[in-house]
């Protein structure tokens, strides 16, 4: 797969007038073995395209529930490498856009050149590194760009006007707008200004723009989705597997495959 093939993902999308929904779950959360049956089940359920969370000791942008899931998938004894093994045949059945979301350590420690190979042979289109800055992104990223592997940027409520445009302006795939000033987790209500920070970066950035972190009900979804391009899902999603509540997953995705419908 290729950044093309995340690009076309989501442009069927929004071409029907619809927004993105994206879901994140931790790898290993249940057991290795739950891995491709969940993104054959959120594929199904309409996911544009899927986050797979790589579990680490020190997540410093993920909040209390994706922490629990992270240390439960470690006490199982998932690590990268069995990951990347369990994913290696999985577009078989898996055909919509996969991203990994994970911090740096993890990929150092197999090896950057190899983590991207892998990334590459599996069909994995993105990554999400929180963790590296703009400054450091020549750290990681001529890695995935020699198999055309999107290093997907995070914009932030505090940054300044003229920093948000730097990160808009080589922003590749889409831009991932986080939409509260501290971790992932499910919020009741967002800040006033989350609106206008949605439309000042759709104004400078070249790709979609989806917002993500706090976002756990179906008005969230539609909420947001009047303002950005697409959502992200974690906590919530992550809760709802845990908890095995899957109709409660697909509610949340409709919400944004029928916006057209709604707004």
């Amino acid at each position: 797969m290729s950044r093309q093939h995340l690009e076309d993902a989501i442009q069927s999308v929004l071409s029907q007038g619809n927004k993105c929904f994206v879901p994140y779950i931790m790898a290993g959360d249940g057991g290795l073995d739950q891995l491709v049956p969940r993104l054959e089940f959120l594929q199904n359920a309409g996911a544009t395209m899927i986050e797979i969370g790589i579990p680490f000791s020190d997540p410093a942008a993920d909040g209390p529930v994706i922490q629990a899931a992270g240390v439960r998938a470690l006490k199982g004894g998932t690590t990268l490498r069995g990951i990347l093994e369990t994913l290696k045949n999985v577009r078989e059945t898996v055909s919509v856009p996969l991203l990994f979301m994970t911090y740096l350590n993890p990929i150092l420690a197999v090896g950057l050149d190899y983590f991207a190979e892998q990334c590459a042979a599996i069909g994995i289109d993105a990554c999400i590194i929180p963790d590296v800055p703009l400054e450091e992104e020549h750290e990681i990223k001529p890695y995935l760009q020699k198999h055309d592997i999107a290093l997907i940027r995070l914009a932030t409520l505090t940054s300044p006007p003229e920093r948000l445009e730097a990160i808009a302006e080589g922003a590749e795939g889409f831009l991932y707008a986080v939409t509260v000033k501290g971790v992932t987790g499910v919020r009741r209500e967002f800040e006033n200004h989350v609106t206008s920070y949605m439309e000042a970066l759709k104004k400078v950035c070249p790709v979609p723009v989806f917002a993500g972190f706090g976002i756990s009900t179906k008005e969230h979804v539609k909420n947001m989705s009047a303002v950005c391009d697409g959502v992200i899902v974690g906590s919530q999603i992550v809760n709802d597997l845990h908890n095995g509540n899957e109709e409660d997953i697909i509610t949340l995705i409709q919400a944004a495959n029928s916006y057209s419908a709604i707004k």
